[in-house]
């Protein structure tokens, strides 16, 4: 536990940090061990004795997100999919900058129904998990409306191999890439493409959604991570920057899009 290694760190027995603290040699060491979780107010006060403050808002995020941090696909589907995409609806709502970086697959907000389902498809028939795709990609497309409503933007970084990922049948890939050069258009949204040959600085990551500066959520292939530790989240945020370096935009991005198009015949 990071709040052990920082008594540690600090050279400090359980008995001293208690003291320091006001506290009963008992509390730090079922602090220590996790048996008892600690408040924000401990937090602080465990920070202070350990002449470590600057670590108090890492921690203190990390505590109120210690259950949600890491959540498993099968869990999260495991009634299906649509309540996952109803879930996050105030998130989305609340959010006025998403910064998104795609490896992997089109962003689920300007995603048609034709992809999504090809999409949610694959990944109910490979997790097992109960089968509502109709209900889940209405769910999706519900959810997708803050393009269109709200004051909300959209930073969209898209690898070009994704516009080549074929997660769904030849008719229904060709309409989602046509509806990326639709949505590019609007002035709320800034679509940019990393070419295959781009020079980088920072190399293809997992997929993440920043929601603002408060959150970001991963994907891997097992598992959502949701990070809200304001140093991590920066990391992420810096990662997003400088991939953005690596992409092209607008007539340079177009053309991408429309070369996986014509490659579809």
């Amino acid at each position: 536990m990071r709040l052990q290694s920082l008594m540690k760190d600090a050279g400090l027995s359980g008995h001293e940090l208690a003291v320091r603290c006001g506290w009963h040699k008992s509390k730090s060491s079922r602090i220590a061990r996790g048996v008892t979780p600690p408040s924000d107010a401990d937090i602080r006060a465990w920070c202070a004795a350990c002449g470590a403050e600057d670590q108090v808002p890492d921690l203190i995020a990390a505590a109120r997100n210690a259950e949600g941090m890491y959540v498993e696909w099968r869990q999260l589907h495991k009634d299906g999919m649509r309540r996952v995409h109803e879930r996050n609806v105030p998130l989305y709502q609340r959010t006025r900058l998403f910064r998104v970086y795609a490896s992997n697959l089109v962003p689920g907000m300007t995603q048609t129904a034709g992809y999504a389902t090809g999409l949610l498809t694959s990944i109910t028939e490979f997790q097992g998990t109960p089968n509502d795709v109709p209900e889940a990609v209405q769910a999706r497309l519900s959810r997708s409306r803050v393009l269109y409503e709200g004051h909300h933007r959209f930073a969209l970084l898209l690898e070009e191999d994704v516009l080549h990922h074929r997660v769904c049948h030849d008719d229904a890939m060709r309409a989602q890439l046509r509806h990326l050069l639709t949505v590019m258009r609007r002035p709320n949204v800034s679509l940019g493409i990393i070419p295959r040959r781009a020079r980088r600085s920072v190399w293809p990551l997992e997929a993440f959604y920043a929601f603002d500066s408060a959150q970001v959520a991963v994907e891997t292939l097992t598992a959502e991570i949701n990070v809200t530790a304001p140093s991590e989240v920066h990391t992420y945020l810096r990662a997003f920057a400088e991939l953005s370096k690596s992409a092209v935009y607008g007539d340079a991005a177009r053309s991408l899009i429309q070369e996986a198009v014509d490659a579809l015949g």
